[in-house]
Order: C-alpha cells, then sequence, then structure tokens
C-alpha cells in the first residue's frame, strides 16, 4: 500500500524526490507536512510557486510543471526510524523514465546517495542523468535535519528550473 501518491506526469520541469513520508504527512495525506519542514516554503522563495502553498494543495503543483515522488511509497517515519526498508529504486527509475522530467532534485542526502550510488557528489547538480533526467540533490527541508540546513543549493535548482519553463 502506497503512503502517499505520486505527484507525477510526463515532461515536468522538476519532480522533487525524498526518502519516505514523514509520519506527520502520512497522517495528513499530504507531503512535508510535518512542523518545521521547510519545502513550501522554500518552493515560494525560489520562485518555483507563485505563493505559498498549503501541503493539502499538493495536486496543484502538476500545474506548475512540478512533480513529487518518494523512493520509499510503503512506509512512513523519519530516516533514522525506517532506514532503507521500504526502499524501492526500480519503481523510482521506471516512473522517472516514464514521465521523463527535465530535472530530478533528491530532497535530502539519503535519497540522493540510495539512487545515485558512487555518482552521488553533494549537494547541487551532480552532472549526471538519472533515468534521462537532470540529477540535483538538496539539503532536506525536515526540520530534523536543521542543522544540514543551506538554502543556496536550493536557491541555485530554482534559477535553473526556471530557466527551462
Amino acid at each position: 500500500m502506497t503512503v502517499l501518491p505520486d505527484v507525477l506526469a510526463p515532461g515536468l520541469r522538476v519532480v522533487f524526490c525524498g526518502s519516505a513520508a514523514g509520519a506527520v504527512s502520512a497522517a495528513r495525506g499530504a507531503p512535508y507536512a510535518g512542523p518545521g519542514n521547510k519545502f513550501w516554503p522554500m518552493l515560494f522563495s525560489v520562485g518555483l510557486t507563485p505563493r505559498l502553498f498549503a501541503p493539502e494543495e499538493f495536486w496543484e503543483l502538476l500545474e506548475l510543471g512540478i512533480g513529487i515522488t518518494d523512493l520509499n511509497k510503503t512506509t512512513s517515519g523519519s530516516d533514522a526510524a525506517i532506514g532503507t526498508r521500504g526502499d524501492d529504486l526500480p519503481r523510482l527509475r521506471s516512473v522517472i523514465a516514464a514521465n521523463a522530467p527535465g530535472v530530478i532534485a533528491f530532497a535530502g542526502v539519503r535519497a540522493g546517495r540510495a539512487a545515485l550510488g558512487s555518482s552521488f557528489g553533494g549537494y547541487g547538480p551532480q552532472g549526471v542523468t538519472f533515468e534521462g533526467s537532470e540529477a540535483w540533490v538538496l539539503p532536506s527541508t525536515s526540520g530534523l535535519a536543521v542543522r544540514y540546513w543551506d538554502p543556496a543549493p536550493w536557491f541555485a535548482l530554482g534559477a535553473r528550473v526556471g530557466e527551462r519553463s
């Protein structure tokens, strides 16, 4: 059973891929809904959305050329609590190949490392593709990852994706 649905359509400008839905997101039925999560404010701050969206408005992202998925679609909780249990890299590869977004942005190091393996190169553009999509890794927006927070890669992605529209 899927915790949260994929928000995907062919040819999106960017798809954000987290590791798994957090517990609050699973309970609310909306991605990036945890207290202190910076995902929605960052989309607005970097110019990818025209206003600050509430997590429950996630389907409206498709109209803006933005999608959301997770490496793990069957388990929810913090990365520390669930580890790699439920990760499904073949599923992720398949949905990205089928939808061909311009950019896939891994929202957090764990998802980026799991998907890119030895090609992982820290935050920012990776210089490689993932199933044909330009790959980026961004700092996690989770409130639990605050000590690693750096908005600069998010702003760089906003500029890059804005160039593609």
